[in-house]
């Protein structure tokens, strides 16, 4: 009876799962949406009880789907949206609150707060962070500061908080596992990336009490085993657990340090891998955990952008102008060549390499010529030049020449994007044949250290490469006008 391999990725807009065989081959998806909890002032949330049943409901669907017998399944492997804060109760496991999502700004008090304190620089000699609201401890203090009851119950040891990864392991174990790993870990912003442990100093400062935190394990160890609610015979063990964009990492194929992928999702991460020891940057990208194997830590160099797909649901929910994401490829091949219409996305914020959670968005450079099709297009160039953006401060930093970039996601379908960022970068773009990454590289750890696969697993996928072609004076022209565009929303 073969055996195979279950990935869910629990992402910002839907938890999916994943059926891999004994080859590490993609057989069977199924998908789930969730709810976009936003209100008047842009805040973001998720109802965690939701992804949770979400979670439980795509397994199932999956089984069925597949026509397998449910015994076939041995192991099981979790990626999830990072830095997304949940707070719940140990007693009654129950959330005290929304997950506030990584996209949420609404902490920036906090974070100023620490900044007016001249404690920025600790915080990120310490965790390799740019202090920001982006990451998960802020999230957790304006819980503790805004939901009655939190702090009191947090000081008598009744509270958990943690990461998406840490409350499905919660609930798939039955509250019997408090865990999270390194990759997690290190995102929340209390993380010490140099000792490896939860930092006293930054717990203190955000006002988090250590009994609330998860034991951080390998991202190949031992997170418990489920039997999905009752839905399995026998439990199987979860054993791999990585953040969304490292597990796309790792699924990548990128094990090797100056090897760079991108993610483009909701938003986008761009990563590094630097190898076994932690390299800090003063260019605007950030420093953290790629895995730890075996008890062997690997780092990477990333950079964050809040708005990459995000700024195409923009386009089709509030803007209108498209009633599928498919349609803006069209669109973008069709605008008018000569325009110069630049979008900044700044919704909430800007995030690496610019790092100002007060910026607002900029549509700017708009002439006559400048319709439908000229937005629709600097929506997706927009997407392209914040990555670069990211590239060339990485480069900078780690002084190499990136060669390649590796890319994944729902996006990577769309062959106007993927060719204007390998013009923009001058570099090719890899696109592989499955846009599941962050559930593949999950999965390939879970099945690695369950003894299913080897190595070999990685030769599963192929790619298509999207060579540059755009001539040297127009790419710097053109780059030259985004950075314009930048300034525009800096102030600068």
């Amino acid at each position: 009876m073969e055996r195979y391999v279950l990935g869910i990725d629990q992402s910002t807009q839907g938890t999916k799962a994943l059926l891999f065989n004994g080859h590490g081959e993609l057989v069977c998806r199924t998908d789930l949406p969730h709810r976009q909890i936003i209100n008047e002032k842009g805040w973001v949330e998720h109802d965690p009880e939701e992804i949770w049943a979400n979670t439980l409901q795509v397994v199932r669907d999956l089984v069925e789907k597949a026509g397998i017998d449910r015994a076939q399944l041995a192991a099981l492997g979790i990626s999830n949206q990072r830095e997304t804060a949940v707070v719940w109760d140990k007693q009654t496991g129950k959330p005290v609150y929304n997950a506030i999502v990584w996209q949420c700004a609404r902490a920036v008090d906090i974070t100023d707060e620490i900044e007016q304190q001249g404690l920025a620089e600790t915080v990120r000699g310490k965790t390799g962070l740019q202090l920001s609201p982006y990451f998960s401890a802020a999230k957790f203090a304006w819980i503790f500061r805004h939901t009655e009851g939190v702090r009191e119950a947090a000081a008598a040891g009744k509270i958990a908080v943690g990461t998406v990864d840490s409350w499905l392991v919660w609930n798939l174990t039955h509250g019997a596992r408090h865990q999270t790993d390194y990759s997690n870990a290190a995102r929340t912003q209390l993380f010490n990336i140099h000792t490896l442990d939860w930092d006293e100093e930054l717990l203190s400062l955000f006002g988090i009490d250590r009994s609330c935190m998860a034991q951080v394990t390998d991202s190949d160890g031992d997170f418990g085993s489920t039997d999905f609610d009752g839905y399995l015979d026998a439990p199987i063990p979860i054993c791999g657990v990585l953040g969304d964009s490292n597990g796309a990492l790792f699924g990548q194929g990128c094990h090797a340090p100056g090897m760079t992928k991108t993610t483009y999702g909701t938003g986008s991460s761009i990563m590094m891998n630097i190898g076994t020891e932690p390299v800090l940057s003063d260019r605007g990208v950030v420093t953290s955990i790629a895995w730890s194997r075996g008890g062997r830590t690997e780092y990477v160099m990333e950079g964050n952008i809040n708005y990459s797909a995000a700024v195409v649901t923009w386009l089709k929910d509030d803007m209108k102008l498209i009633d599928s994401p498919a349609e803006t490829e069209a669109c973008a091949r069709a605008a008018h060549p000569g325009d110069t219409t630049y979008l900044v996305p700044a919704f909430s914020g800007l995030g690496a390499p610019y790092w100002d959670s007060k910026a607002t968005a900029v549509l700017c450079g708009m002439t006559r010529m400048t319709g439908r099709n000229e937005v629709i297009r600097a929506a997706l160039d927009c997407i392209a030049y914040q990555i670069a953006a990211v590239v060339k401060a990485m480069e900078e930093s780690a002084g190499v020449t990136i060669g390649e970039l590796r890319a994944d996601g729902g996006p990577t379908r769309n062959a106007y994007l993927m060719q204007f960022q390998s013009d923009l970068l001058g570099i090719p773009v890899r696109v592989p044949n499955a846009e599941e990454l962050s559930g593949i590289g999950a999965a390939y750890m879970a099945g690695l250290s369950a003894g299913i696969y080897t190595d070999e697993v990685f030769g599963v996928l192929h790619s298509t490469a999207h060579e540059p072609s755009m001539p040297e004076d127009v790419r710097q022209q053109k780059y030259r006008g985004w950075e314009d565009a930048v300034r525009l929303v800096l102030g600068k």
